[in-house]
């Protein structure tokens, strides 16, 4: 997607971001061992004791170190908690994109311009998380709207979602809630796994996932998991060619004592979607002389477009017990980004004539970001409680050289497009931004008078920020932040599986970057959540419903045409609905509503913006998966799944005068497995329902996905 989008959709809401901390969950047993199993295995009711950073079982996690970074029972966690494993991304046939992952998940808006291959889009509570919500095994990725990383979910055993701030755990981050990816690692067992496939577009992919030990050693371990995938896209005259190599070794010399080192290396070559860079006027409603804007067309110059993005990332996780039960862990990751972004795209100032308005960039970007944590915890009991204790200092760095060319290109004639000639572009910005942070925190998780459970933290943090236009354009700057931020939490687990908890917690999150104002302000404000959560002692599930209203000062967009600006504070309100549940060795299901109410609170110089809700974001969304899998007779191994996902209306501009409407979505898939062997048929948007997924202002809307079948076969040697 187009980079004056990232400045315009993606920087819009993107700084809209403030604390966040991890999510949770933890699973239960595995529910097959890939290599021992050579026929569909039963799913056992029973929930296991796996770590929270395992395999799920099944659909149900029962626990996460995200909400916490201890190891932590799912509804220990005072705050609503999401987890998509391994085997849901599977039977729903997610192949590459974390967004889509979240499809299914409350709370959560994804793709809300449509599927962009080089961008996850999601928003959490109302709040633009695809920049500053996203972590990796708990250390976040600090991105900004030209420097963003990005990891293919082939990668990863599990993603889970935190909503609502926890900046006492990893410093300033969204919000809404940040989004957690767990990445795969060393198995005990051997394990060799291979996949290909292709999609209805003509986009085949093929991967490979491998374990064992090294050599003899008992104590050396090694995983090698690796993706390639190319072809066309769904938008006229759009491919893509991507991958990704992890390799991983990891040292257990002692029961005690653990080194995980890892490295992801990816590469993506793309000529650009420009959908979700259409004008209101052509996709929502007709334009008043061609209509509507077709779904698939190109409004770009496919031999001028250049899309090529390099990630380069090196990380370690070392643990070690002591002798006298305290536990100490430093997770460390160095990663590196080079992006060059070449291409044209829709800019419509004008929606009543003939022809579309187009805009220009190249942009070249250059990030390094490095992240440390080093933590001490301990389980002891004191004062008739039971106390789970946790210190830690944490620091990031992160530092982007953009380098912006721009320029007005010829309009296009939607009826009779003729793509050239190739933009002549001035040069815009050449802008180098530094930050250090570095935190403090504290937590403490007490279980006392046979039920209750209060979870404490309390956090520090102080940040240096630079700004650097070489150019001149924009405004230099040097800035200091620091703030105190916390996290209070109770709940009660009966008997009967129910545990009924509240919370409250504050965020910061200090922003790099100057406004049309001025310098930005951090963002800050508080979240209050109260809610159940229910594990049935009669069945393998899980059961969450919570409310929630967070207040957020100084809220940022990004105006096209003008710039950064703060435009007031935000309240989101709303509930949320979610059950995961194994019903029995045969059933499978996901359920889920969401509700969100976002207005402004405050809007400096226009007090008749108070009420209105901002732009993109549904008030409801809502999604239903079932999976049937036959497990004895003559079938064995056939599996079917249908799923229906509900998007409300949402709005295309904050003044609220601009509609987008609701949709309803329908996906379906099939599956079949014998003897190690698999092969899924997976549908995504089955009726190939045409609508728009959401708009940022007039001037960016983009088309929700088109149907989209993909073909998988795979195997576990």
């Amino acid at each position: 997607m187009s980079h004056l989008t990232r400045s315009s959709v993606r920087t819009a809401s993107l700084r809209a971001g403030v604390a966040m901390a991890g999510i949770c969950a933890a699973w239960s047993a595995q529910a097959q061992s890939a290599v021992e199993n050579t026929t569909l295995a039963p799913i056992v009711l029973q929930s296991g004791d796996d770590s929270g950073t395992g395999p799920v079982k099944g659909y149900v996690a029962k626990q996460s170190t995200t909400g916490s970074k201890t190891d932590t029972p799912l509804k220990e966690i005072p705050q609503s908690v999401s987890v998509i494993g391994r085997e849901e991304l599977d039977d729903r046939g997610v192949i590459t994109k974390v967004d889509e992952a979240l499809s299914y998940t409350p709370g959560i808006l994804t793709q809300p311009y449509g599927s962009d291959p080089d961008t996850d889009w999601i928003y959490i509570r109302g709040f633009d998380a695809s920049q500053t919500g996203l972590s990796l095994d708990n250390l976040p990725f600090t991105s900004t709207a030209y420097g963003n990383f990005q990891i293919d979910a082939f990668a990863l055993e599990r993603i889970e979602v935190l909503k609502g701030p926890a900046s006492v755990l990893v410093g300033g981050a969204n919000a809404g809630g940040v989004v957690n990816l767990v990445g795969k690692r060393p198995t005990d067992q051997p394990y060799f796994y291979t996949e290909t496939g292709i999609n209805s577009d003509g986009n085949a992919f093929g991967g490979f996932d491998i374990s064992d030990k090294l050599g003899n050693s008992d104590t050396v371990s090694y995983r090698l998991t690796g993706k390639v995938a190319g072809g066309d896209g769904y938008v006229d005259d759009t491919n893509d060619l991507r991958g990704f190599i992890m390799p991983q070794i990891t040292f257990a010399p002692s029961d005690t004592t653990t080194l995980n080192v890892y490295a992801y290396v990816s590469g993506l070559d793309q000529t650009h979607t420009t959908n979700g860079l259409l004008p209101y006027m052509g996709t929502v409603v007709d334009n008043p002389i061609y209509g509507k804007i077709g779904r698939d067309q190109y409004l770009g110059n496919e031999d001028y477009d250049i899309g090529r993005a390099n990630q380069t990332m090196v990380g370690y996780e070392f643990k070690h017990e002591f002798d006298n039960g305290w536990k100490f862990t430093q997770n460390a990751r160095y990663a590196n980004l080079y992006k060059r972004e070449r291409y044209v795209y829709a800019f419509d100032f004008d929606q009543t004539d003939a022809l579309i308005g187009r805009y220009a960039e190249d942009i070249t970007s250059r990030a390094n970001a490095f992240n440390i944590d080093n933590r001490l915890e301990n389980d002891f009991d004191f004062g008739g409680a039971n106390h789970t204790v946790m210190f830690g200092i944490d620091y990031r760095y992160y530092r982007l050289d953009t380098d912006k060319y721009a320029g007005f290109p010829t309009s296009i004639d939607p009826q009779n497009p003729v793509y050239g000639p190739d933009p002549v572009l001035s040069p815009g910005t050449h802008q180098i931004v530094t930050m250090n942070q570095v935190g403090a925190y504290a937590q403490d998780q007490i279980r006392f008078g046979d039920g209750f459970i209060a979870t404490f933290n309390g956090r520090y943090d102080y940040l240096h920020g630079e700004a650097n236009d070489r150019n001149g354009v924009l405004t230099n700057y040097s800035s200091d932040d620091h703030a105190w931020s916390g996290r209070a939490g109770i709940a009660y687990e009966f008997k009967n599986g129910v545990t009924p908890y509240a919370s409250v917690a504050t965020f910061f999150s200090p922003l790099v970057g100057t406004s049309v104002d001025g310098a930005l302000k951090p963002e800050e404000g508080e979240q209050y959540e109260a809610g159940v959560k229910y594990e049935p002692t009669w069945f393998d599930g899980m059961l969450t419903a919570s409310v929630f209203q967070i207040d957020k000062d100084n809220y940022t967009v990004s105006i096209p045409g003008v710039g950064d600006q703060q435009l007031g504070n935000v309240r989101s309100r709303g509930f949320e609905l979610e059950g995961k549940f194994n019903i029995d060795q045969n059933w499978k299901a996901i359920a889920s509503y969401s509700y969100t109410d976002l207005e402004f609170t405050k809007y400096p110089g226009s007090p008749d913006m108070v009420g209105k809700t901002p732009y993109v974001v549904p008030a409801s969304t809502a999604g239903l998966w079932l999976d049937y899998t036959v497990t004895e007779g003559a079938l064995e191994g056939l599996g079917l799944g249908a799923g229906v996902r509900y998007r409300g209306k949402s709005w295309a501009d904050n003044a609220n005068t601009l509609r987008v409407g609701d949709a309803t979505v329908f996906d379906a898939g099939l599956h079949y497995e014998k003897n190690d062997w698999k092969a899924a048929l997976n549908v995504t948007n089955l009726f190939d329902k045409d609508y728009v997924a959401g708009c940022a202002t007039q001037y960016f809307c983009g088309y929700g996905q088109s149907r989209t079948i993909t073909f998988k076969l795979s195997k576990v040697w």
